[in-house]
């Protein structure tokens, strides 16, 4: 079977706020050598359950933290930042399985640096269906007939899959105690524990469905304020919902939504608070 795997970074074990995940702080080198040896932990189990291929995606900020040096040597990277469809870069109809590694809650919700892909964005939307990045992702992957079949990161994140896709497996490296704070297994333990969750996502790989998303879904984004709303919605096709801060836009397809999000964060970004 070939594997898919995108890497987040807010979901690894131990790091628990920005000075970890934001390459300018000083605990940053840090959080990528524990990032990349808990992305070795599931390559490495994947293989030696009889994967045949296992390609992982970075998907954190700038998406270039795993270090490539010293990764699995039987993997393929990618790695970089601009990439059309962002975390979920190079998934298609080609592989059995999909995990992801590293993940967060969605945004408003509890949940160790939850939110979903900038922070000023309050709630995604397809259709009625409130998702974050984990299932915005894993409804690309089903769009490709590809089962999510492990999700990694804190207790939040586990359970936020495990309401999205029945059967799935999960591993919790940390629990929650505020946005900023967690009771956090070793790397040594997390390891251990990961390398045992993907060999059984795998085993168990026949069990799980695909996540389908709709035909032609609306997008709706919440936004933090107005301003945001307003410059997100200078992308052609999109409407600001009356006296709400939200985004709608009607997309083809799930693809051209996750096109559609990745501009209108990126534009929302733009705005000054002052």
């Amino acid at each position: 079977m070939k594997l898919y795997l995108s890497v987040d970074m807010e979901g690894i074990t131990g790091l628990v706020d920005h000075t970890h995940v934001d390459s300018g702080r000083h605990n940053y080198e840090r959080g990528r050598r524990i990032m990349t040896d808990e992305a070795n932990y599931v390559i490495t189990a994947a293989f030696d359950a009889g994967c045949s291929e296992v390609i992982v995606n970075d998907s954190h900020s700038k998406m270039n933290n795993l270090l490539i040096e010293n990764l699995h040597p039987e993997t393929q990277l990618i790695t970089g930042d601009v990439k059309p469809f962002s975390m979920v870069q190079g998934l298609d109809s080609s592989f059995g399985g999909a995990v992801f590694v590293g993940y967060h809650a969605r945004a408003s919700l509890m949940g160790v640096m939850s939110h979903s892909m900038i922070f000023g964005a309050r709630n995604f939307y397809i259709n009625d269906t409130a998702v974050g990045e984990l299932g915005f992702n894993a409804y690309v992957a089903g769009y490709y007939d590809v089962p999510l079949l492990m999700v990694a990161g804190d207790d939040r994140a586990a359970l936020e899959a495990e309401q999205l896709i029945p059967n799935i497996t999960t591993a919790a490296v940390k629990q929650t105690i505020s946005r900023s704070a967690a009771k956090s297994l070793t790397p040594a333990k997390a390891g251990q524990l990961l390398r045992e969750k993907t060999a059984a996502a795998i085993k168990n790989k026949d069990k799980v469905r695909p996540l389908t998303p709709p035909d032609k879904p609306v997008l709706a984004i919440e936004f933090a304020n107005y301003g945001q709303a307003e410059w997100a919605a200078l992308m052609p096709g999109t409407e600001i919902i009356p006296d709400t801060t939200t985004v709608r836009y009607q997309a083809k397809n799930i693809l051209e939504a996750y096109q559609a999000m990745l501009v209108m964060t990126e534009l929302a970004m733009r705005t000054s608070f002052c």
